[in-house]
Parts: structure tokens; sequence; C-alpha cells
């Protein structure tokens, strides 16, 4: 069998330029958090108008990966990529500019396209630029450390940024970078796409549109607002729209997601590791961040400090853990690192009050695992399809991250939610105004504003008991977290033991020669 060839300087080069982009989308889904009381002091929107500023950037990328990802196979995935770069310049400065809560909104929902249009873009074109296995992915290792180092950074530096500017100046980032990736681009990344694609179904896009916004939406407000009948009507409606989504694709004789990815149990198998590992993650960051900042007592800028660690003992994972690969199936490679997640999982249960080094140290050996996960995992979606549907696997693969982090959120959400609330029930809340007793069994916040109001030996008394009864959700999510991992480390290690080392069979080629329609750039 001969070998693949290996990647040269062009490539390695053009691997940079596609990390910037990586890392500017990531950052853009978090830097705006901190500039909430900034914007709502100079634009003043509703309630309902400041969730939909924070959340639709999010929601549009989640709801256009899968058509973009088909538009880069059309048309060419270095193409959209400098399209969608241009649209996201333009629009970050008309965000930054906004007058109103409205413009806002709209603006935000334009950079949430144009970043749909980078993602799977990025994605494929690693696939095609890096045809040896273990090269590709130390890429993929590349890219997904540009990814967490965004979501890192985008709290710290906009708080750096809010130090000396407006608000709107955290939204000017992608500027510089897009106008870097304008330019170099061209120069560095060849242009991939397929001639045997056929138009684009606009029936399509609004059915995957529909059915991936409505059901993220829904999760999402479940996660935050609990279960109500509108949210979960519009989650199932989500459902019934992906059902008539894929019935179309089966008789399509251009669809828009091929669903012959779909007949690969590596890339089945990795697609639903990855939205697990997406969810466990986010979920239980979703509660450190709480315990950070409500039980030990840091600021949003701190919080996001005592995060760097896992980000930091996460980059030389994904950048040297792919050379294991030669030695060692990726799906025993991928079953270890979960082992490690849930060890990691098993620290955060013995959390206490005082015990910030244990979670810090917990989260670190939790990500360490989730990221030799992610990478090889990553791999084995993108790998698994042919280069010419390259773009569409990248975006399935990112929509899965996706729809990973909102399930987290709901699920292990409602979790710690219930057990929250039945310690507080159980708890001897006497002295307390029944008003005040009903605002704290809500949330750990609803008891810290709560315990404001009260006088001292009450309000420590409240703060006490409302924390013993976070910590225990945080023991049950931790728990449900590690025995979630286990399970699935033991589902890739039996269904996948015999796929992934180079010269084996595989359902289907880790590596092929560029398909026809590859242009030399």
């Amino acid at each position: 069998m001969v070998a693949p060839p290996k990647a040269g300087r062009r490539e390695w080069a053009g691997l940079a330029i596609l990390a910037l982009p990586t890392l500017l989308v990531s950052m853009d889904l978090t830097v705006l958090h901190l500039t909430v009381p900034g914007l709502t002091e100079d634009l003043h929107p509703s309630s309902t108008q400041l969730l939909w500023i924070v959340d639709i950037y999010g929601f549009m990328i989640a709801g256009c990966l899968v058509a973009a990802g088909s538009l880069g196979d059309r048309i060419g995935r270095r193409r959209l990529m400098l399209y969608g770069a241009a649209v996201f310049g333009v629009a970050s400065v008309l965000a930054a500019m906004s007058d109103s809560a409205a413009m806002l909104i709209a603006t935000r929902g334009l950079l949430g396209i144009a970043g749909a249009t980078l993602m799977p873009s990025t994605m494929a074109l690693i696939r095609n630029m890096f045809l040896d296995d273990v090269e590709r992915s130390r890429a993929i290792g590349v890219w997904m450390t540009s990814f967490m180092a965004g979501a890192a950074l985008g709290p710290l530096v906009g708080g750096a940024l809010l130090n000396f500017f407006w608000w709107g100046s955290v939204l000017l980032m992608g500027v510089p970078v897009m106008l870097l990736l304008l330019l170099l681009g061209p120069k560095l990344l060849p242009e991939y796409r397929t001639d045997a694609a056929g138009p684009l179904d606009p029936v399509s896009v609004l059915l995957s549109l529909g059915s991936v916004l409505s059901v993220v939406y829904g999760v999402k407000q479940i996660a935050g607002h609990g279960v109500t009948p509108l949210s979960v009507a519009i989650a199932v409606g989500g459902v019934l729209l992906g059902w008539a989504f894929v019935h179309r694709q089966r008789g399509s004789a251009n669809p828009l997601l091929d669903l012959g990815l779909f007949s690969s149990i590596r890339f089945n198998v990795a697609i639903v590791a990855l939205l697990v590992n997406t969810g466990v993650m986010m979920g239980l960051n979703f509660f450190a961040a709480q315990y950070l900042q409500l039980v030990h007592g840091s600021s949003p800028l701190e919080a996001g400090l005592w995060t760097l660690p896992m980000t930091i003992a996460g980059i030389p994972v994904v950048l040297l853990v792919p050379s294991v690969s030669r030695r060692i199936r990726p799906a025993y490679v991928m079953a270890f690192g979960l082992v490690v997640a849930a060890v990691g999982f098993a620290l955060i249960t013995q959390v206490q009050v005082s015990h910030l080094a244990l979670l810090v140290a917990g989260t670190v050996v939790m990500f360490v695992g989730l990221s030799a996960m992610g990478v090889f995992g990553t791999d084995m979606a993108v790998s698994a399809a042919p280069p010419e549907r390259a773009g569409a696997a990248s975006a399935v693969t990112s929509t899965a991250n996706e729809l990973g982090g909102a399930l987290g959120l709901a699920l292990l959400g409602s979790v710690g939610t219930s057990v929250y609330r039945a310690g507080m029930t159980d708890s001897d809340l006497t002295g307390i105004p029944a008003r005040t007793s009903q605002d704290a069994q809500e949330s750990l916040g609803g008891a810290v504003q709560a315990a404001d109001g009260l006088s001292g030996q009450d309000s420590a008394g409240l703060l006490s008991t409302a924390r013993d009864a976070f910590l225990d959700s945080l023991h049950v999510v931790s728990l449900v977290c590690g025995v979630t991992v286990l399970v699935l480390a033991a589902v890739i290690a039996v269904l996948l033991r015999n796929t992934g080392r180079p010269g084996e069979e595989q359902d289907m080629p880790l590596s092929q020669a560029a398909p026809d329609g590859v242009e030399a750039g």
C-alpha cells in the first residue's frame, strides 16, 4: 500500500492561518458576557432582547453549519471561508457600532452565519491538506487547541479591553484577524470542491436551519428556565423538522447532507462520542463556574483565570497524543482518555467549600482525558468520509458538538437543580421569610442574592445551607458524568476495536487520494 504524501511547509503554514478564525469564532461565543453591563447602559435592551444578544450568535452557528458545510463542498471550501471572513469582519464593525438592541441582535446573528461558514471550512481543508494519519491528527490537535484557547481567552481578553475601551471594542478583535486571513489565505490555502454536487436545495436548507435552531433553543430554554410546555413544544417541533429533513434527503438527487456518511460505524460512533464528550464537559464547567463565583467568591475575571490551568494542560495532550496512534489503536486511546476523565470527575465528587485546589485539579484531569478523546473522535469522524464529502462531515461534527453542549447543559443542569432543590427543601430554614426562602430554593445564585437582605446570622446560615446543597448537586453531576464516560469508553473499545490502526482494513479508508474537482489553489 502506497503511503499518503506528507504535508509540506505550505500546508503547515496554512494550518496556522486556519487556526486564526477558529480561535476568533470560539472567542466570540464567550467574549460578550462581560460586556452586558456596558451595553445595557448604552442600548437599554429589554430582558428578552438581552438574552437574544447573548445567544443569537451561537444559535445561528448551530443552525447554519450543515448548510455551510454542503455549500463549501459545492463552491469551494477556501472560497466559502474567505467570503465568510469578509462578512465576519464587516459584521464585527457593525456590531461594535450598534446604536440599538435590535441592531446588535441583527449583527450578532450575521456574525453567527459567517462563523458557521468558517468552522466546517477550516476542518474540511485540514482533511484535504493532511492525508497522513498522524499528521492529520496533529493538525486537528492544533485546530482544537485554538478553539479551546479562544473559549478560555474570550472573557480574559474581553475584561482587559473593557478596562480601557467601550463595550463594542471586544467585537472589533475580529477585524485584523479576518484581514490577515483574506490576505494570506489565497496564497497558503489550496482550493477543494467536488464537481459532482448539484445546486443547493432551499427547502432542505430551511428544514435544516429550523430543526437545529428549534432543538438548541428548546433545550437551552429547558436548561435555563426548567421544563415548560412551550420549550418542550419547540424542541419536539425541531425533532419533527429534522425527520422531515432526513426524509427529503433520502429522495433528493442533490441532497444537502449525504446520508451515506452514516453508513460508517466509525463515523456514527465518533459523532455520538463527540456529542457526549462535549455534553459532559459543558455541563460540568457550568457547575464549576458557579462554584468559583458563588462558593469560592471569585470575580468573573478571577474565575476565568482559574479555568486556564485545564486549558493549558490540554494543549500538550492534543498536540502530542496523535503520535501514540502509530502503536496503539485510536479507539483504545479514546477509551483510555475517557477513563482518565472519569478520574477527574471522581476527584470533583470530593470537593468541599474550601477545596479550590481539588476542583482545579479535577477539572485539569477531566479536561486532559476529554481532550484526548476529542482529538481522535474528531479525526475519526472527518476521516471516515471521503475527501469530496469532508465539508459535510465537518459540519455534522461541529453540529454534534453544538448539540452536545446544549444537551449537556440542559440534562446535567436539570439533574443538578433537582438535587439542589431537594437539599434546600429538606433543610431547616426556620426564621427565613417565606419569599426569601422560596428564592433561595430556586438556585444558588438566588440564595446568594436572598442572603444579602438578611441579618448577619441568618444570612450566614442561609449561605451555608445553600452552598452545602449546591455541593451535593455538584457531586451528583460529577458522578453522572463519570459513569457516562466510563460507559462510553466501553462502547468505543468494543465497537471500534478493529478500526484505526494504519494499514488495517477499515469500513471507510482513512486517507484517500484527492478527488476529482480539486484545484491547485
